[in-house]
């Protein structure tokens, strides 16, 4: 792997670790979701850092970034934006959707119509609005936040748009030590306001372009398609993994050996990321659409434990 490739990743990494203090992890994962050109959920309780882990990727890139508060009484045209009459003519003027990173916090708030329009720029990476389709930047990347354990005046994110987040991945608490940190770091203000852009739109680009060329060999090929058709066969889960998935988990271990620095994938490169990557894109047999993270990704678990890790 080039070592220009490498060095920026370092610097983009350290950069953000400035910021978000003992979650290494996650900003590994929130990377990876970058490399792989896809977008991530975070699913947490309110104040572990959800938004600080966006807000200290965007301000790390030169791009822009915007930040969609979601409401039950939110309108696709506050997303995407509308045609406004203008001096005899109509103008669009564009929603804040159309930024490299855009933070939406407490998705699951918005009905089920706005979040249609929001899965249109996901999945398509284009916006329609008067019958005229408009691309959004690139990159493109929604990072989105949920509280699990809120129920009021929420909505189950439908099962179309959970598929289109590569991953989704907590928070916790942070470690005693980690959080004496974070507090200290607060003494003069909001230490993310302060950070700077230490890598470019074209160096994420050229990064995005790098991951696809990373080795996949058969053997690995074989071994995820192994994982993805116990999922499909187990007698825990009404609804296995789909081509989707799989194309995602191929493409979240390419991110994740390029973030090594390495330019071949490995089995733990599969292995770490499968429960992230595939516990949102299965339905548990017996249980409702939306149920309790934990069973869904002990089941997981057993499905990667039932399948021989290739040496």
């Amino acid at each position: 792997m080039s070592s220009t490739i490498n060095t920026g990743l370092q610097r983009l990494e350290r950069n953000m670790e400035s910021v978000v203090l003992g979650k290494q992890e996650v900003i590994r994962k929130t990377l990876i979701a970058l490399l792989a050109g896809e977008h991530l959920l975070l699913e947490d309780v309110p104040g572990v850092g959800k938004t600080l882990v966006a807000k200290a990727l965007a301000k790390s890139i030169e791009g822009k970034f915007t930040r969609v508060q979601f409401t039950p009484d939110l309108l696709p045209s506050d997303i995407v934006g509308s045609s406004i009459y203008h001096n005899g003519d109509f103008k669009f003027s564009p929603g804040p959707i159309f930024a490299n990173i855009v933070l939406g916090d407490e998705i699951n708030r918005a009905p089920p119509r706005t979040q249609s329009a929001l899965l249109e720029a996901m999945s398509e990476r284009q916006a329609s609005i008067d019958g005229t389709t408009y691309p959004m930047p690139d990159p493109f990347m929604v990072i989105a936040t949920q509280n699990p354990f809120e129920f009021e005046g929420t909505y189950v994110l439908p099962e179309s748009q959970l598929d289109r987040f590569l991953m989704r991945i907590d928070l916790g608490y942070p470690a005693r030590d980690a959080e004496r940190n974070v507090l200290r770091s607060h003494r003069s203000g909001e230490p993310v306001d302060g950070l700077p852009s230490v890598v470019s739109l074209s160096e994420i680009k050229q990064w995005q372009l790098a991951v696809r060329e990373i080795r996949f060999d058969d053997a690995l090929v074989d071994y995820l398609q192994d994982i993805v058709d116990r999922t499909r066969s187990s007698n825990e889960l009404q609804v296995g993994v789909s081509t989707r998935g799989a194309l995602a988990l191929y493409r979240a271990a390419q991110a994740q050996a390029l973030l090594a620095g390495r330019d071949y994938v490995i089995p733990d490169d599969i292995k770490s990321l499968a429960v992230g990557v595939l516990s949102h894109r299965v339905m548990p047999r017996g249980f409702a659409a939306g149920s309790e993270r934990s069973i869904v990704e002990s089941m997981i678990k057993r499905c990667l434990e039932s399948v021989a890790v290739p040496v």
